[in-house]
């Protein structure tokens, strides 16, 4: 069975990336071949300090002192691959899920991600910041994407996605899918 985790990295109250989240989760399930599992994990639910440690994660060989990392570790390791639900924030990543992969290291390494960005231009340059990220790891980002833009994909403060969205995060998830599986291979 390959494990994908859906990965919502806004810890922000109210945060509107919770619904595109539970959405994504939701129609990865009904479109995602039998042999792959979705699960979703909500940085939120781990409170994860400022990275200040003198030691590089890789170096920690996945045995962390804080708690809290070696569950937010533990969370990620047994994935085989991502979907970044992520945020823009100032033309940039949101500050709290780039410390939270600070964090870590070793549980990214050759395995697949893929970006559904959130913002008023579909988060464009925090997924391509990401994509340079994940090469530090030797992660495989898949060239699909969801650009999602509150314009066009949102109504008062409620998620509604253009009808096209179905078909492109269907292509997401099909590739990021396969790719998992190969990496897994590979490791």
């Amino acid at each position: 069975m390959t494990e994908i985790a859906i990965v919502l990295g806004s810890v922000r109250e109210n945060r509107f990336g919770a619904q595109i989240a539970n959405w994504v989760l939701e129609q990865a399930k009904a479109v995602g071949d039998p042999g792959t599992s979705f699960k979703l994990v909500d940085l939120a639910d781990y409170e994860l300090p400022v990275f200040t440690g003198s030691t590089p994660p890789g170096a920690l060989k996945k045995h962390y002192p804080n708690p809290a990392v070696a569950a937010w570790s533990k969370a990620l390791d047994s994935a085989d691959g991502y979907v970044f639900i992520t945020a823009e924030y100032n033309h940039s990543i949101p500050g709290a899920f780039k410390n939270a992969i600070d964090h870590i290291g070793p549980e990214l390494n050759k395995k697949a991600i893929a970006f559904v960005g959130y913002a008023w231009d579909g988060a464009i340059r925090a997924v391509e910041q990401w994509r340079t990220i994940a090469g530090q790891f030797n992660m495989y980002d898949i060239r699909p994407q969801l650009a999602l833009s509150f314009p066009h994909d949102s109504e008062e403060g409620t998620f509604k996605p253009m009808t096209r969205r179905n078909m492109e995060l269907k292509s997401l998830i099909t590739e990021l899918s396969a790719a998992s599986k190969a990496l897994k291979t590979l490791r």
